[in-house]
């Protein structure tokens, strides 16, 4: 069996954690530093590269340093610099790769905009490949390749209305791709693109399914994939309770079982309220709903809501045997519990997946998000 490593950013450092499969524990080795602040990473699909997204930029803040990073990956998981740093116009929130890997696309959200570099033999970051112009819905979060190859899809998430300014409505954008360049296929708007704020899509291994999470509203969505991509055809939500929504609830990544009979979205709160003269975490839902797809119409049943013991799971991963899932808590906060002020440390959870696709947790690795959040974590075998 092919070994196993988790991935986990605060600001430029990214940490390497082996994983042991069967006994769901970390053991933590060494960590590199990017040029900036890692943003997003995503793995080579047969050679043992990785590639990270990095930038001063951050929440509320465009910043001015932004790189394309290839990044070695050794037999023990251990990371280093393959080719130099590729500048990039604006911060990345998100890289992918096609299959096989001849090229990495990365999405943008201010503004909005995707860009492809063509991957050379041996890993590293070749040549941008022009593209003609044109725009995208704001706020866009995610460029992925569906299974076909031929077709790209960018979720625009949208803004909320907020400070007298109308709601931006969301979209999926959806592009023909062919030898890394991009042309405008069509726009998914359901109901015009109000109310619907995407995120994150994933595919089903097997069935021509995608599932999204919906960030703004809480929920997730089930897509066809065909000649045409088509839906939703369901929209439900992620919440164990919806009626009882809080400020800064959200949707996070989304992520289909290997098995392909459950699908995953992280659900994370980092909301404050006063209490005694200090901040306290507004108990808010941060969990990972859990769903199992039927596999004759492809439609998710919410079977569990299982807590992350920490605060806005941003990004979490399961392993490719399908038996562990680890969620990285971006923020610290305090938490009120029974009168008593308990502090929450930012960090690492670890859950083993049961043969129902439900989580049971294991442990929790506290790691120090007081300067920088935990923006990314990730799992790749080597």
């Amino acid at each position: 069996m092919r070994a196993v490593s988790v991935y986990a950013a605060i600001g430029p450092d990214l940490t390497h954690f082996r994983l042991d499969v069967p006994g769901a524990a970390l053991e933590r080795r060494a960590t590199v530093s990017l040029p900036a602040g890692v943003q997003y990473a995503w793995r080579h699909d047969s050679l043992p590269v990785v590639y990270v997204a990095c930038s001063d930029g951050g929440l509320g803040k465009t910043g001015t340093r932004h790189f394309l990073c290839a990044m070695a990956i050794a037999a023990d998981g251990a990371l280093s610099p393959l080719g130099q740093p590729v500048a990039l116009r604006w911060r990345p929130v998100h890289v992918s790769t096609d299959k096989p890997t001849r090229f990495v696309l990365l999405a943008y959200n201010a503004p909005s905009g995707v860009t492809v570099f063509r991957i050379n033999a041996d890993g590293t970051v070749g040549d941008e490949v022009a593209q003609d112009a044109f725009e995208l819905a704001c706020t866009a979060h995610q460029v992925m390749v569906a299974p076909s190859g031929d077709r790209v899809i960018v979720p625009g998430r949208g803004n909320d209305a907020e400070h007298g300014r109308p709601e931006d409505p969301g979209s999926i954008e959806i592009f023909d791709f062919i030898d890394g360049r991009l042309t405008r296929h069509r726009r998914l708007l359901p109901d015009g693109g109000f109310g619907f704020g995407p995120r994150h899509v994933d595919f089903h291994p097997a069935k021509p399914w995608m599932y999204l999470s919906i960030e703004r509203q809480n929920q997730i969505a089930l897509f066809d994939l065909g000649s045409e991509i088509s839906g939703p055809r369901v929209r439900l939500t992620t919440l164990a309770d919806p009626h009882a929504r809080k400020p800064r609830q959200l949707a996070g990544a989304c992520h289909v079982h290997p098995g392909g009979r459950f699908v995953y979205v992280s659900n994370r709160a980092d909301g404050v309220v006063d209490y005694q003269g200090e901040k306290v975490f507004n108990a808010g839902e941060n969990t990972i709903a859990v769903y199992e797809i039927n596999l004759q119409t492809g439609l998710p049943s919410l079977i569990q809501t299982e807590d992350t013991r920490g605060m806005h799971a941003r990004t979490f991963a399961i392993d490719p045997s399908g038996k562990i899932l680890v969620a990285g808590s971006m923020v610290t906060r305090n938490l009120l519990e029974d009168n008593v002020v308990r502090h929450v440390p930012g960090g690492l959870s670890v859950f083993r997946i049961g043969n129902d696709g439900r989580l049971q947790f294991v442990q929790k690795i506290d790691m120090d998000v007081r300067n920088a959040n935990l923006f990314w974590m990730g799992m790749f075998s080597h």
